[in-house]
């Protein structure tokens, strides 16, 4: 198998249904490399994501806890947020454990870049990893934000993976990569 072959799709035209600050569609219609088209291709465009796995000097992980209306359930997860327009990813992710928590300072690294999901939608997320972060301020909270801090132990976050509760795929993944390399770290 060719790894150059790319096979992109061409695009015949393509018209946007929605344009709002959080929520980008648009229709393509698409002819395959194989000469099918396909009129009504659905793509969600968003800005670049971020999230982060925050350690503090004492091994603790820096969670957030809030409710997630798409599925009406209240879970723990992991720092989250966009990387606004020009803003470089690791900037963002700083600025969001910042306003969520509170939390900040310490050794960061890239952790993993992964898309949602690559056949509908634009955007990536930049996952990091935060060791030794401390509390340096209040949280800065937007409006629409209801999110409470926890530190928990690596033993109380691995049973959250291990018991399917952390329902976010982009946040379970880099934590499951984190555990899976742990002593590698």
């Amino acid at each position: 198998m060719e790894m150059n072959d790319e096979r992109k799709w061409e695009i015949i035209s393509s018209e946007y249904l929605i344009r709002r600050p959080w929520l980008t569609a648009r229709r393509d219609h698409v002819r395959l490399p194989t000469g099918v088209e396909n009129p009504e291709f659905y793509i969600l465009e968003y800005p670049d994501w971020v999230n982060v796995i925050a350690i503090t000097r004492k091994g603790e992980f820096v969670m957030i806890r809030q409710y997630r209306h798409g599925l009406g359930e209240t879970r723990y997860e992991l720092c989250a947020g966009v990387s606004e327009e020009g803003e470089d990813p690791i900037d963002s992710a700083r600025r969001e454990l910042l306003e969520e928590t509170g939390y900040g300072g310490g050794e960061w690294q890239l952790w993993m870049t992964i898309s949602a999901n690559p056949s509908t939608t634009t955007n990536l997320t930049y996952c990091y990893l935060a060791t030794n972060v401390e509390l340096m301020s209040t949280q800065q909270l937007e409006e629409t934000e209801d999110i409470t801090v926890h530190l928990l132990t690596e033993k109380e976050v691995k049973a959250l993976l291990v018991n399917d509760e952390i329902r976010q795929a982009l946040m379970a993944a880099p934590l499951w990569k984190y555990f899976a390399n742990i002593n590698k770290v």
